[in-house]
């Protein structure tokens, strides 16, 4: 349908209470496949282009490919830069054609954060696009230690950026490979009342299905990411492919077989943070 823009999309899921899946993506077989995941059970989503993917693959190619993709498919679709703590590189990724970008301050002083994300947000106004911001630190399964944000500075960091979403701390962690994490619900419930733009959930692969259907619902949490386990499925795929098919090589041939066999987990991820479905 269009390349749609943060605001946009969450806007429509707080009003009908539903979360949608911010998908990790590495290169043009996770973003294609992921959409056709998508188009299947007519449901918008995300296509999230992280570090990682950004130093094996230039922004300035990730940018018009997704754009292209966006065009050509039957659904909405936000392409958003994430984690980035650079404004020059927020402004190659609007400059290529990113709908949104994520300015991830967590790891300045607060009032760094508060002045490094209201110039991202001016700079995306210029462009129509929209930001999203970090307070608090989500933390790595065995690498940086999270720090829970706080509702007060949330409601201070707030006001100060009129931010378009607000991704928190509560007990979620990157890359985590088990589904064991329980989220602070009450935390959650108090940050939501200082804060009035939809809330993001970092490391949605980590936290039990069951709970992020009931924060979808339940919550003004409307962005949910989900990386690790679409890579563990992808992996899983891959050795068992191979392991099937010793004499095949061609890579098309061998990252389609493997992709069409993770698009029932994609959906499975995008339905259940869609109660209204």
């Amino acid at each position: 349908m269009t390349l749609s823009t943060l605001s946009q999309e969450l806007h429509v899921a707080r009003s009908k209470r539903y979360a949608l899946a911010g998908l990790v993506i590495l290169g043009w077989e996770d973003a294609k496949y992921y959409v056709k995941a998508a188009e299947e059970i007519n449901c918008p989503i995300i296509l999230q282009v992280g570090p990682n993917c950004r130093e094996n693959t230039p922004i300035e190619i990730m940018g018009p490919m997704l754009k292209k993709l966006a065009e050509d498919a039957s659904i909405n679709i936000v392409t958003l830069l994430d984690h980035s703590t650079n404004l020059k590189e927020c402004e190659r990724a609007l400059d290529n054609g990113f709908s949104s970008i994520m300015f991830d301050g967590s790891n300045m002083e607060l009032n760094e954060n508060i002045d490094m994300t209201c110039k991202a947000v001016e700079l995306a106004k210029n462009y129509g696009a929209s930001v999203e911001a970090e307070l608090g630190v989500v933390g790595y399964d065995q690498g940086i230690k999270s720090e829970f944000t706080e509702p007060k500075l949330a409601q201070k960091f707030y006001a100060a950026t009129q931010v378009d979403a607000l991704a928190i701390s509560v007990g979620n962690t990157h890359l985590e490979q088990e589904k064991a994490t329980e989220v602070d619900t009450k935390l959650v419930s108090q940050i939501e009342k200082f804060v009035k733009c939809p809330l993001v959930i970092h490391g949605g692969s980590g936290i039990k299905t069951t709970q992020l259907h009931w924060l979808a619902k339940n919550t003004a949490i409307c962005k949910i990411n989900i990386g690790t386990q679409l890579r563990q499925v992808f992996g899983e795929n891959l050795r068992e492919y191979l392991l099937n098919n010793p004499t095949i090589f061609d890579r098309i041939e061998i990252l389609s077989h493997v992709y069409e066999k993770i698009i029932p987990t994609t959906k499975k991820i995008i339905l259940n943070l869609r109660p209204d479905k």
